[in-house]
């Protein structure tokens, strides 16, 4: 059995202040969901009539697809197209492109801090994850996470403890851990793909520090100006908080003081057999190499802007703006005397009741936003930061406000966000009677389970955009209908029930997540439901699936980041598109994030952006023919029909 402490590391992105994953023992199957909605057909712009959205963990393009080498002439940009590394995973002619700097901030938040200097060595990456295995048996993990993965998989949930104590000491599976090359990293195969390995930092503001973005530093080539260099830095300087959330509320003393070291920086490499079955797709169907995580950070934020197309604020739940409690409202500032140690950022604080994760981003006053407003508005083409007045939005992972009976889970934590009023996809596809459902894992237990004191409880309660949403979830026809288990998702499948648009989230156990689960586990939860949609010609002949990250985990990347507003874009993550009208094995470079699968779905069914001010009112992107990543028209992110090839407009 994990450690509570070990366990809050290790799944940063599960609600605070629940039981995250308790003892796993036999207690039996869950119950499947009750009654279906027939799926009901509605007119498209496509022959897409069916979207599945597969949303997992965590992983930047980079981290994934670095070594990735597409076929049929077709280009990528990733590690090895830049020279950065070799097809081998060693350091190539353009190393230096990846180098990591260490910098000072002792004052005021900087999101380009001076005086870098570069490292000599990375620093030493601290073992994470289990010591050993989660499961136990096959038997048990089959019982945990019934029906969810394909043939073999469950084996792997077996196996890759790390043998070594969690957060605590070096990650010695790496050879020479202390001298790591200044730059990006093979983790395999010194770390097999089977096993399991830790988690970086990511949440906002440490993001926007990791990335270093700077109009002084912007190009032709690099309009904005982002230079992906202080990876690290902002690992061994804050970490994953200074309010306790990770186990630690004093400064770092040395390089294994937060936990991560340089765990940023380390790659799969493909091409010795990493990622087998996401590569697999990469070169039968369409990959997309420009496609960002449309927050900078977490997993709440980036599952709320896919749902809302925008971000949510602290409210009475009524829709009239409230000024969340001082000590939930960030301040990245760092402490007296620290180099980078924010004044307060986190999940713990003074008996477990702070935590700033709330901003008012229209109030440069306000710690932390002056230095990216400053920068938007500097931009050659500015960007305006999209903030309404008195308004505090959430950063961070906090808790939704409803349990999963509809009933308030405002007592349940400090860290609960109150019900939100803001319009989401769901509102607009109800409106014109277009079906939908959000399948979560673990669903029908948690139900039952609002504290997930249960061992089989495997729900992400931060990953449901709909379950922040009053009127979904204080709506028990609605919350019934349209929140339903994973395991259903199959039943639908078969049944030929399946809504318009499916959006499937696996649990702690198989989304991907580093430390508590395995990019291998993901794999094997993709290709259960992608096997399922094929084995119903009907349905695979009118279906897209899109299989995405949440964000990138804190992992480095070499793509172009646009920024679009206060918020995001982030970080490059993995797109694949999985239709029979997006075959052939392409890379489409047009630049995308979470939002542009909101913009294909309302480019599908007819629907208009969800608000005034929603992201998805921005334009589909231009580019010059010399450089495809590069939006001209900037900010505008892509509705992703040019990922397909359909045979007509419709």
């Amino acid at each position: 059995m994990s450690s509570p402490s070990f366990l809050a590391k290790a799944r940063q992105h599960v609600a605070v202040g629940t039981s995250l994953f308790a003892l796993l023992v036999n207690l039996g199957a869950p119950t499947a969901s009750e009654a279906k909605t027939p799926a009901k057909p509605a007119p498209t712009s496509s022959p897409i009539t069916h979207v599945i959205v597969i949303i997992g963990e965590n992983r930047s393009f980079d981290h994934v697809f670095a070594t990735f080498n597409p076929t049929n002439g077709q280009t990528v940009s990733n590690l090895l197209s830049k020279g950065i590394i070799t097809a081998g995973g060693q350091p190539g002619p353009s190393y230096a492109l990846s180098a990591q700097y260490r910098a000072i901030d002792t004052t005021t938040y900087a999101i380009s801090p001076t005086e870098k200097k570069v490292f000599e060595h990375n620093p030493p990456v601290v073992a994470g994850g289990p010591t050993d295995a989660y499961f136990s048996s096959v038997t048990l993990a089959r019982e945990t996470e019934p029906g969810q993965l394909a043939k073999g998989y469950y084996y792997d949930l077996t196996i890759g403890g790390t043998g070594l104590s969690a957060y605590v000491v070096p990650d010695t599976r790496l050879p020479d851990v202390y001298h790591l090359p200044n730059g990006g990293f093979g983790l395999t195969p010194f770390v097999p793909y089977s096993s399991y390995a830790n988690s970086p930092v990511h949440r906002f503001y440490q993001m926007w520090q990791q990335t270093d973005c700077s109009v002084s530093h912007a190009t032709a080539a690099n309009p904005s100006g982002c230079l992906s260099d202080l990876f690290p830095w902002v690992e061994i300087t804050i970490g994953a908080g200074s309010d306790g959330s990770s186990g630690y509320t004093t400064p770092p003393t040395n390089y294994l003081s937060t936990g991560e070291g340089s765990t940023s920086m380390e790659f799969f490499n493909v091409q010795h057999g990493d990622v087998p079955y996401l590569t697999s797709l990469a070169n039968s169907y369409t990959l997309s190499d420009n496609f960002h995580q449309s927050v900078m950070g977490g997993t709440m934020a980036n599952h709320i802007e896919f749902g809302y197309a925008d971000s949510i604020w602290y409210s009475d739940g009524k829709g009239n703006a409230l000024t969340p409690p001082a000590n939930q409202i960030e301040n990245p500032n760092p402490q007296p005397g620290t180099n980078n140690w924010y004044d307060d950022d986190g999940y713990g604080g003074s008996g477990g009741t702070g935590g700033g994760s709330y901003v008012n981003c229209s109030d440069v006053s306000q710690p932390g936003v002056p230095a990216i407003v400053n920068y938007l508005e500097a931009l050659p083409r500015p960007v305006g930061p999209n903030c309404e007045s008195g308004h505090y939005y959430i950063l961070n992972n906090y808790n939704p406000g409803y349990n999963g009976d509809g009933s308030s889970a405002l007592g349940n934590s400090p860290f609960t966000v109150p019900g939100t009023s803001v319009r989401h996809i769901g509102d607009a596809l109800m409106e014109k009677d277009i079906s939908w459902r959000y399948y979560g894992d673990g669903w029908d237990i948690y139900v039952t389970d609002p504290l997930q004191t249960n061992p089989l409880d495997t729900y992400c309660t931060i990953c449901n955009p709909f379950g922040y949403a009053t009127d979904i979830m204080t709506n028990a026809t609605l919350r019934q209908d349209h929140i339903q288990d994973s395991q259903n998702l199959y039943t639908d499948i078969a049944g030929n029930t399946l809504p318009s648009v499916s959006i499937v989230k696996p649990g702690w156990p198989s989304d991907g997540h580093p430390a508590s689960s395995k990019l291998q586990i993901f794999e094997g939860f993709v290709e259960n439901i992608v096997n399922a949609v094929q084995a119903n010609p009907t349905l695979w002949a009118t279906t897209a699936i899109f299989i995405t990250e949440d964000e990138g985990g804190g992992y480095y990347d070499s793509g172009y980041i646009q920024p679009v507003d206060f918020f995001g874009d982030g970080t490059r993550i993995p797109l694949l598109v999985v239709s029979p009208y997006s075959t052939g094995g392409i890379v489409n470079h047009s630049y995308g994030d979470h939002v542009s699968i909101i913009k294909f779905i309302e480019r599908n069914w007819g629907l208009s952006p969800l608000t005034i001010r929603s992201r998805d009112n921005l334009p589909n992107p231009t580019a010059a023919s010399d450089n495809p990543y590069v939006p001209t028209n900037s900010p505008a992110i892509d509705d992703l029909f040019d990922a397909f090839s359909f045979p007509q407009a419709r």
